[in-house]
């Protein structure tokens, strides 16, 4: 699933760790949702998203093959 994070936390200048912390997860798992390596749970998407002001949908997206 490709997803939008690395921008939208780019351009609100944070670092991985700053938005980990501020969403309640490691640095190393928002590495690994703007990698592509992890599909986060519904609940911490939800989180994405209202922390970004959008909806799941404008943030990741998903294919009919994932």
């Amino acid at each position: 699933m490709e997803s939008e994070v690395r921008d939208r936390r780019q351009a609100a200048g944070l670092s991985q760790a700053a938005l980990g912390a501020a969403l309640g997860v490691s640095r190393q798992t928002i590495n690994a949702i703007e990698t592509g390596r992890y599909d986060p749970s519904l609940i911490l998407a939800v989180r994405l998203a209202r922390f970004f002001g959008s909806t799941i949908e404008e943030v990741f997206h998903i294919e009919d093959n994932d």
